[in-house]
């Protein structure tokens, strides 16, 4: 089955792979990790998807907090010029002096000098703002700009255990930047038509900066995320990713909740916020899901 394939074919597979175990795979179980006697140097992940909408910053703060949880440093790094991800840690955008913007733009300025410590033990946030948005423009004559994120980010690799880069819903610069910094990255994807469709011109967009920039970027998976299982609209286009992507498909499936937009008005994690909520459940899943198969790479 290919992308392009009408979608209605699939939805009698869908449904009985809704009745195993929504993904149309065996159920799995994902251990919980040992504790670390030591910290770094970090493994660097972008969560990217040019869709906006689509649970990406959602994910890298719920995602970051539950791996935080199991014992790892964890440095969030806010690469979307809407700030979304460093209101959903409580920071206000807006009244910041200095973000990674300057950390990138000036020399003078060291990521470390703009780190915010969370709420959370172990999770720390580069923060940013709408300043962000002019770092394209003036990085398109600067040389070796898709390296500019890399360079500001290394001092700090050795003190943590993953990056993750919340990326915007663009494929532009900045996007490339976070995959030029990155080892592996993430694919957030609603379960929703349109948005499977365009996850083939983001392959495309990858393999671009693997050829060109950085041979070492490699796909750490695909999560399905706002999934209900109560529609056939959700069901089919899961079981369509599972179908075409295979074992890309992380097994944790993020179902839909009230959690989540809660979460972020109050500015922390749904893992903190809601602890014993599914979805705080789901991302904890997914936490011990990633860390197997980065061991295993």
């Amino acid at each position: 089955m290919t992308l392009d394939q009408p979608i209605e074919p699939a939805v009698a597979a869908a449904n009985e792979a809704a009745e195993s175990d929504s993904t149309g795979r065996s159920l799995m179980t994902f251990p919980i990790p040992a504790p670390l006697a030591t910290h770094g140097p970090a493994r660097v992940v972008s969560m990217v998807n040019q869709k906006g909408g689509v649970g990406k910053t959602t994910t890298t703060v719920s995602l970051g907090a539950a791996l935080a949880e199991y014992g790892r440093k964890v440095l969030l790094v806010d690469f979307d010029p809407q700030g979304a991800l460093s209101a959903a840690l409580g920071v206000r955008p807006h009244e910041l002096d200095r973000t990674i913007y300057n950390v990138i733009m000036d020399r003078d300025v060291a990521a470390a000098d703009v780190l915010v410590h969370t709420s959370v033990p172990g999770l720390d946030l580069l923060p940013c703002n709408i300043d962000l948005s002019a770092a394209e423009m003036y990085l398109v004559n600067e040389v070796g700009r898709e390296h500019v994120l890399a360079r500001a980010l290394t001092p700090l690799l050795p003190d943590y255990d993953l990056v993750l880069i919340d990326c915007q819903p663009s494929l532009g610069l900045l996007t490339v930047n976070a995959l030029a910094a990155s080892q592996g990255f993430i694919v957030p994807l609603e379960c929703e038509f349109f948005a499977l469709r365009g996850l083939a011109l983001l392959m495309q967009t990858v393999e671009k900066v693997r050829d060109r920039i950085n041979p070492d970027v490699s796909l750490d998976g695909i999560v399905a995320t706002m999934y209900d299982g109560r529609t056939t609209h959700s069901r089919e286009v899961l079981a369509r990713l599972v179908d075409t992507f295979g074992d890309d498909v992380f097994h944790t499936v993020i179902a839909r909740t009230v959690k989540f937009p809660e979460s972020t008005v109050v500015g922390e994690p749904i893992t903190t916020y809601s602890p014993s909520s599914a979805g705080a459940t789901a991302y904890r899943a997914l936490a011990r899901e990633l860390l197997v198969r980065s061991a295993a790479r």
